[in-house]
């Protein structure tokens, strides 16, 4: 065992004091008609739960995550299959995210490479048939090595975008492998650093090109899922491609990627692009391409990627208000996230993952509220009320025309101020759902 003091993480309810214990995620439950846990597909993200051990660019790791074994061996890599589904099954959690070099050390020769995936992937999948835990998605990662400086389908070099190519590929065979309900494209450095040295139109050709050799392979090898974009605005490049939702879904309409694709939307990402976490996920339902969520948050007061478990409540009710309204993901709810640099711990893991896991069950139980309650929505419609008679009804319906429209206008001359749109009101219902019970 890898976490011998840690117990299997029971639910004691919002009284208690327990930090080993939930308070709001209590997997069985029913809620607007289903498990919690059915809600909430949660996913630990292989990157940041088993990798990251706190370096940032001022210092060295902090956290062992070394799991007893040499790191940059299969060893480690077998070990942190280990601790993984030690760590999940404790947890209660059903999925896991990976990249390919996540889960082996990337060698100088990618056959190499590939044949350690085969061994991993061998090995992960016999603790999934003994454990019950399957896999969200897979991806790969091409913003680390050097050689994807200029990026992967943005490349500048062609040797570069052919190793791009075979990344995917195997990383595609691994997810199929696994039985991944998806696949993502994080285009962490599909972007420029300045005009001066870029052909926007020729890399963005590219990307698209390297996207759809990607759904062709994909289907010829079986998988049936949703492949995902994850848009971000910036860092590492100055401007991304994908820069957010309504950017990335317009790109992929253009290239006739659109049904193939949905959008894996990450708060952090949302809030650096200048939005609001629950303004992407609109975006992405209301245009049918709402998939997975990357749960985590940002710190308002930074301006980079800092991947904070989630802990704002009112955040999470109105992700959840977004994803209920919008029937549910095809995709979960991944934890990209990672634990501060000075909790370092064993037993810190634990607490981050609780954390988060009960900041989303708490806002499933008050967006349900917030539905349940009625008000929001009553005074939407209402808000609306205009269009349902009258010339209102005609331009819904398509039945009118601009001439029609300014006589309509002439005739009644200077129309009344519209409704109020009572946002103070609006927000103090939010603040009285969450807070009065």
């Amino acid at each position: 065992m890898y976490f011998p003091n840690i117990p299997v993480i029971p639910y004691e309810g919002p009284n208690s004091t327990n930090p080993l214990a939930f308070k709001f995620y209590d997997a069985d439950r029913i809620v607007a008609g289903k498990p919690m846990k059915e809600h909430l597909p949660f996913a630990m993200a292989w990157w940041h739960n088993l990798c990251a051990g706190g370096t940032d660019m001022f210092g060295r790791d902090t956290a062992d995550k070394s799991f007893g074994a040499e790191k940059g061996t299969m060893e480690h890599a077998k070990a942190k299959v280990d601790a993984g589904f030690e760590f999940m099954q404790k947890l209660g959690i059903e999925y896991f995210c990976f990249h390919d070099v996540d889960i082996v050390p990337e060698a100088d020769d990618i056959k190499e490479t590939n044949r350690r995936l085969d061994e991993i992937s061998d090995y992960i999948l016999e603790k999934m048939n003994q454990t019950g835990i399957k896999c969200l998605w897979g991806t790969a990662n091409m913003f680390s090595n050097p050689r994807f400086m200029n990026g992967a389908g943005s490349t500048n070099s062609a040797d570069v975008y052919c190793f791009a190519a075979a990344q995917i590929k195997k990383a595609l065979d691994i997810t199929v492998k696994l039985g991944g309900k998806g696949y993502v494209f994080w285009g962490g450095r599909e972007g420029y650093e300045t005009l001066l040295n870029t052909d926007v139109k020729f890399e963005q050709e590219n990307i698209a090109n390297l996207m759809k050799m990607a759904v062709k392979y994909g289907r010829s090898i079986g998988f049936t899922g949703d492949f995902y974009i994850e848009p971000k605005p910036k860092e590492p490049m100055k401007h991304q491609y994908d820069f957010d939702a309504a950017t990335a879904i317009g790109f992929l309409r253009q290239y006739g990627l659109d049904k193939d694709f949905k959008m894996n939307i990450e708060a952090n990402h949302a809030t650096l692009a200048g939005h609001t976490f629950q303004h992407d996920l609109r975006i992405s339902a209301i245009n049918g391409m709402l998939g997975s969520i990357d749960a985590n948050q940002g710190d308002y007061l930074l301006g980079w990627d800092t991947d904070e478990f989630p802990f704002n409540v009112y955040e999470t009710t109105m992700c959840m208000y977004e994803v209920l309204k919008a029937g549910g993901l095809t995709g979960g709810f991944n934890f990209d996230a990672k634990n501060r640099r000075p909790s370092y711990t064993m037993e810190d893991m634990f607490h981050a993952y609780i954390l988060g896991m009960d900041a989303f069950a708490l806002g499933l139980l008050k967006a349900a509220r917030i539905i349940e309650d009625g008000r929001i929505d009553s005074f939407i419609a209402d808000r609306y009320s205009s269009y349902n008679s009258g010339i209102g009804a005609k331009i819904r319906a398509g039945e009118t025309s601009l001439e029609e429209l300014a006589a309509y206008a002439e005739s009644m001359g200077a129309p009344a101020l519209p409704g109020s749109g009572r946002q103070e009101y609006l927000e103090s219902i939010i603040n009285n759902i969450l807070f009065c019970g």
